[in-house]
């Protein structure tokens, strides 16, 4: 039941798309410029170890508005969800009302704007009674048109309307340094900003809550003027990287090098990449900074609950990797900050094990009707109230087939298991923050104790398939055929190269 006796907070969630964990100013990255960010550092709680439950765009969004891990959720990709083992065709029916409705429930006043990435739907109701898309890309000219920003440019600024991806060029292009052809105000964070600060000023007597979904720093890495120039790339780090044949033991990152044109890229291009990609978060960082000021214009300041996150991380060339996907810490680490002046204490750093599955709860718990779900109480675990998770465990793949893997995180140790080809990855992130020596080997009855620990957990509806027998199910190993995406502008008729000889 709700809490009568306690005014409901408003509640933010701010989302960025693949920032990575380590590029925050004020949690020990010294080479980028994130004072907004930071400012949400100091005014409350940042968690250093928040894992995405599955490091990949769809499929983390489900996580994220059910608050259900991916075996209810049957999102393992960013592929359509599919209900297994029996489990309730419907999304709902078998996880429950999605955040967003479940907050209108309690009372709140709800609307989300930006990047949602539904599937197959892409406007599929998830339960704001006001939902503003700011989508990644178009199918067709009518979706651009309905899509909040991609029609916005066509009405309101046609002198734009000629540039066939405004979040920059894809395909060929998507790991290869670009500028925004739009101006700052006009590019997509800028107008998501300018309408949640709308929304957030729309007034009334109920509490609201908010749901920002920017969509950088995703590639392409194509920051607007004067971000484009914000980093010199001989003052940034070529990646780590370590042996070849424990970065690439998991088939999917050379799959996806190759896949998203990523395979020859060489140290200087990453370090430009890298600057371009620290332009995007800078200018991010900046349209939230405008939403925080908003926020803190209200009279409800002080019991505003922000919380910023991403859905995964980017490799950015560590590991001999791009894009997301894996288990590595570039890819599956992501920051995770919680702010609440009137309730939680300010500038403090926690290590407990947190990841998307808790934001269901952290939202339904200050208001006053908490379901877990699938996560636990994080807000109840700050004010030693519950116990804090004791492991934390993640998927990636369809069960029952080479491209499932999982990691569970206990402790200092990671372990990784990628079932085509047997291969095992056992990590000590305290003396080996970089996950260069694979202690598999080295350390048996760890990796036995991390593995059973996982086949404890995982034996439920919806993974089961990637059970065989006691155990999981493995795979003589296969490398998929390599091929190369295709995103260009489909709803400009434009579905390949022109000159074909």
């Amino acid at each position: 039941m709700k809490n009568k006796t306690m005014k409901q907070p408003n509640i933010l969630y701010l989302m960025a798309d693949q920032w990575r964990f380590d590029c925050i100013a004020a949690l020990g990255n010294k080479k980028i410029s994130t004072p907004n960010i930071d400012r949400l550092v100091s005014r409350g709680v940042a968690f250093t170890n928040a894992y995405s439950n599955c490091p990949v765009c769809v499929a983390a969004r489900y996580t994220i508005r059910t608050g259900r891990d991916t075996n209810l959720t049957g999102s393992f990709t960013n592929a359509k969800p599919a209900a297994l083992d029996g489990l309730a065709q419907n999304m709902e029916d078998r996880c429950g009302p999605y955040l967003a409705r479940f907050m209108g429930g309690l009372g709140y006043r709800t609307f989300g704007m930006g990047k949602f990435h539904t599937v197959p739907d892409w406007n599929e109701d998830v339960g704001f009674e006001t939902m503003l898309h700011a989508e990644a890309s178009y199918r067709n000219t009518e979706q651009r048109s309905l899509d909040a920003y991609g029609g916005f440019i066509m009405r309101e600024h046609p002198e734009y309307a000629h540039v066939e991806q405004p979040h920059g060029d894809r395909t060929e292009m998507y790991y290869m340094p670009q500028t925004s052809p739009l101006p700052a105000r006009l590019n997509q964070e800028a107008f998501v900003a300018d309408k949640i600060i709308e929304l957030i000023n729309n007034g009334g007597s109920r509490p609201w809550f908010g749901f920002v979904s920017f969509f950088g720093p995703h590639p392409p890495f194509a920051p607007p003027v004067p971000f484009n120039r914000m980093y010199n790339p001989d003052r940034l780090d070529n990646p780590v990287c370590g042996q070849l044949a424990v970065d690439h033991m998991d088939e999917q990152i050379p799959w996806m090098n190759h896949d998203i044109w990523a395979d020859e890229i060489n140290d200087y291009l990453t370090r430009v990449l890298k600057s371009r990609y620290y332009g995007e978060i800078s200018y991010i960082d900046n349209c939230i900074g405008r939403i925080l000021d908003a926020v803190e214009k209200t009279d409800a300041c002080d019991n505003t609950l922000i919380c910023f996150f991403t859905d995964h991380g980017d490799h950015l060339g560590d590991h001999h990797a791009w894009q997301k996907e894996s288990f590595f810490e570039q890819s599956a680490h992501i920051p995770f900050l919680l702010s609440w002046p009137s309730r939680l204490p300010a500038g403090t750093l926690n290590n407990e094990l947190v990841g998307l599955t808790d934001l269901f709860a952290i939202a339904s718990s200050a208001a006053g009707a908490m379901e877990t779900r699938d996560g636990m109480d994080v807000l109840g675990m700050l004010e030693k109230k519950a116990a804090p998770r004791d492991y934390f465990f993640g998927t990636y793949g369809m069960p029952g087939t080479p491209e499932f893997k999982f990691m569970i995180r206990r402790g200092d140790y990671k372990y990784i298991f990628l079932p085509n080809g047997n291969r095992r990855q056992l990590f000590d992130l305290r003396s080996d923050p970089n996950e260069l020596r694979n202690l598999a080997c080295e350390l048996p009855a760890v990796s036995a104790e991390m593995h059973n620990l996982a086949k404890n957990h995982g034996r439920r509806p919806g993974w089961l398939a990637a059970f065989e027998g006691d155990d999981f199910k493995v795979f003589p190993y296969t490398e998929r055929p390599h091929k190369r995406v295709n995103q260009m502008a489909h709803d400009r008729g434009i579905h390949g190269f022109s000159f074909l000889p």
